[in-house]
């Protein structure tokens, strides 16, 4: 009798542990009740006060986990082994996760907000009707310079960067699709060609460029302009605002032929779980006066035109950042394009970092 008590005490014993377990593994993962939401966001995305006051006001706790690129993102959502129920892919990547059925359909019958968002920022080649996805800020790809060492709003088109008086004098963001884009809309193309033909002149005409290149960089190219070590850079508007707040003499420019338009967006993947507190953040974050202090802090730009209104005036008649229409209409916005595509891309700006 002793040896079935002590079994039965163990087995219980043995249950209770791998409860408590299953306890601990659910808060680590960000799944211990119904009362929460679980954002997979980009590092510093969200003004943290909104966090806050959201919590406060819905009683779901907002549990947040970060990736520092769209790919990182992509592959942790498709493992699927964490229940994520928001997260924040760039438009190519909505496409690309929509097409290998990794997003839920958003139901507009429960977005309160969706009335706020600009025409220009809605409807969009890689999600139709916004099926899928709600925009959360927007950038353009532009011209960096310093006043102190170029002559002010004496580079307006990409062409000009091509001029031998800036020999050594360029600093690009190491990013073939932006780099290659460039090259390919200063040539009158799509930056979203899949002709071999149009894609090896632009790459040509990159090497062209070559002998005014300073360096090929990635975050450090926000610290060296700040710092003054070149006179010109060709980076993200984001970055470029980044820039700027530190160094009173940068200006940014989207020249006029047009650039590159990306979309952040809120997107629901397969694994989310706690619909609920998902509409109830999609809305509070649409909500003007929310979306506008959001940008604020962020520093990007947003879609919400009602939010745009709230801005101080400063930040709504910047046009580096909030561009006119006559811009707005030449700006592309990139497309999923084929795994091959993606690599002749790549291959292609390889070869011109080689040739620097």
């Amino acid at each position: 009798m002793k040896k079935i008590i002590s079994a039965l005490v163990l087995m219980l014993l043995i249950c209770l542990g791998l409860a408590y377990g299953s306890h601990q593994l659910q808060q680590a993962t960000g799944d211990s009740g119904d009362k929460v939401l679980n954002l997979y966001n980009w590092g510093d995305y969200v003004d943290p006060s909104l966090l806050t006051k959201f919590q406060k006001e819905t009683g779901y706790h907002v549990n947040v986990e970060t990736f520092d690129s769209n790919e990182a993102m992509y592959t942790k959502v498709k493992q699927g082994g964490t229940s994520y129920d928001l997260t924040i892919p760039s438009e190519y990547m909505v496409e690309k996760m929509r097409d290998d059925h990794l997003l839920i359909k958003l139901d507009h019958s429960k977005l309160t907000g969706f009335g706020n968002y600009g025409k220009d920022y809605l409807n969009k080649s890689f999600d139709p009707q916004n099926q899928y996805s709600l925009p959360y800020f927007w950038g353009t790809l532009g011209i960096i310079y310093n006043d102190q060492l170029i002559k002010k709003n004496s580079v307006t088109h990409w062409n000009q960067l091509w001029n031998s008086k800036y020999k050594d004098q360029i600093m690009l963001i190491d990013s073939a699709r932006d780099i290659m884009g460039l090259s390919l809309i200063s040539q009158g193309r799509s930056v979203n060609t899949t002709n071999s033909k149009e894609l090896v002149a632009a790459k040509d005409k990159l090497d062209r460029l070559s002998p005014n290149v300073k360096a090929i960089v990635a975050d450090e190219i926000k610290m060296y302009m700040a710092e003054g070590e070149a006179p010109l850079a060709v980076d993200w508007s984001g970055e470029a605002r980044e820039m700027m707040d530190q160094n009173s003499h940068l200006h940014y420019v989207v020249p006029k032929e047009g650039s590159n338009m990306w979309f952040d967006n809120l997107v629901i993947p397969k694994t989310a779980k706690h619909f609920k507190a998902i509409y109830a953040f999609l809305n509070f974050m649409s909500r003007p006066q929310n979306a506008a202090q959001n940008a604020e802090y962020i520093g990007y730009s947003t879609p919400n035109t009602a939010a745009y209104k709230l801005l101080p005036a400063s930040i709504r008649n910047d046009k580096a950042f909030y561009p006119p229409e006559s811009v707005i209409k030449h700006l592309q916005v990139y497309k999923n394009l084929s795994q091959a595509k993606v690599e002749e891309y790549n291959d292609l700006y390889l070869e011109f970092k080689m040739h620097k």
